[in-house]
């Protein structure tokens, strides 16, 4: 029997992370705790339900305003008595986030093992995206297993001087997820408002692009609206209240524009499958969109995915404002080559990355 902890605490890890404790939980041979530190709160518990999943610890770190020292500090006393307890064979982490970084420095000062799921993405600009790119460079340095989602993240950690024995390129668990949270028979008040129109689903909440980033990424949303009167946008605006504010100061009360509330994992996904163009600064969806076939366009200066870059499913247009209007104007009216990035191929998995690394965890699977 096997002890494998699963550590997460914000929404997109839970829902890259809740395919993977469904699969080993249904395996004889691992013995699954499930430890949650709540740097999302609300946002967190919609995906844990959504999966059906009761977390085995909470942390319940998140405080109101919390900033990086707050999140880091505030895991690592906590953890420390869970890990202690439990004493795991393997601590599974998932991508970018404070959380991950936080719980491998624990395991680090534990001698614990670390698993790293999605390995091996790289910007190689330590403040893009940030505090991300940091958080992923230093879990690569102290991880014993490196699940990679592609090659091209498994070239970035062999270059680095990883163990290539160490290192599985299994696809992404974010995949796995949309198998069972996409329906046909899906609806939403929303998307009976937004039917006879393009719906353009847009997610903006990354800390780098907070001010006038943001002001210009709205912007450029709001004079599309006003130039192509066949276009909807919602956007299921993030709970930070500085998102908020700049969101309502530049898009509120505009007629084809919806701020709504965050939405839950299977409605997210849903949405995603019923939109016609999407804008993010998020990191899953560059993952997710494709997989649906739906052309996206990076609201970022850089991404750590560039293999949807390469296949022409994505499109990285910056935050300024004139270059994103002219990017989703061009999509809108291209034909040719809206098409072509909705019929790219997707690099990012088949939809079995939980069962891969489940094998390779528990000695079924020796192949990288």
């Amino acid at each position: 029997m096997k002890n494998i902890m699963l550590v997460f605490g914000t929404r997109p890890e839970a829902i890259k992370m809740c395919p993977l404790v469904t699969e080993l939980r249904g395996r004889k041979e691992a013995r699954v705790c499930v430890c949650v530190t709540g740097q999302h709160k609300s946002m967190l518990k919609q995906v844990l339900d959504g999966f059906s999943i009761n977390p085995d610890y909470d942390l319940s770190i998140m405080k109101e305003k919390q900033t990086l020292f707050e999140i880091t500090v505030n895991i690592l006393n906590k953890i420390r008595q869970v890990l202690e307890k439990e004493k795991p064979d393997v601590v599974l982490v998932h991508g970018d986030t404070s959380t991950a970084f936080a719980c491998a420095l624990a395991c680090f000062y534990l001698q614990i093992p670390v698993g790293h799921v999605e390995a091996g993405l790289r910007t190689y600009d330590i403040y893009s995206p940030y505090p991300e790119e940091f958080n992923r460079q230093v879990i690569g340095i102290i991880a014993n297993y490196h699940f990679a989602p592609t090659e091209k993240a498994r070239e970035n950690l062999i270059s680095e001087g990883k163990n290539p024995s160490a290192i599985f390129v299994t696809g992404n668990t974010g995949i796995d997820a949309l198998k069972t949270t996409v329906r046909a028979d899906y609806s939403h008040e929303f998307l009976t408002w937004s039917l006879g129109s393009r719906l353009i689903l847009l997610t903006v909440h990354r800390r780098e692009n907070l001010g006038e980033p943001m002001r210009q990424i709205f912007r450029a949303v709001k004079r599309i609206t006003d130039t192509h009167p066949e276009v909807k946008v919602i956007y299921p605006i993030h709970l930070n209240p500085r998102v908020r504010e700049i969101a309502g100061s530049v898009l509120g009360g505009e007629e084809r524009i919806r701020l709504i509330e965050p939405l839950d994992v299977i409605d997210f996904h849903n949405f995603m499958a019923r939109a016609d163009l999407i804008l993010t600064d998020s990191g899953g969806i560059q993952e997710e969109a494709p997989s649906l076939g739906k052309p996206v366009l990076v609201l970022r200066k850089s991404t750590e995915r560039p293999e949807g870059v390469d296949s022409g499913a994505l499109l990285l247009v910056g935050i300024e404002e004139e270059r994103i209007y002219e990017a989703v104007t061009r999509l809108l009216d291209d034909n040719v080559l809206y098409d072509r990035m909705r019929s790219a191929d997707n690099p990012y998995g088949d939809g079995e990355a939980s069962r891969r690394i489940a094998d390779i965890l528990l000695g079924k699977n020796e192949n990288k």
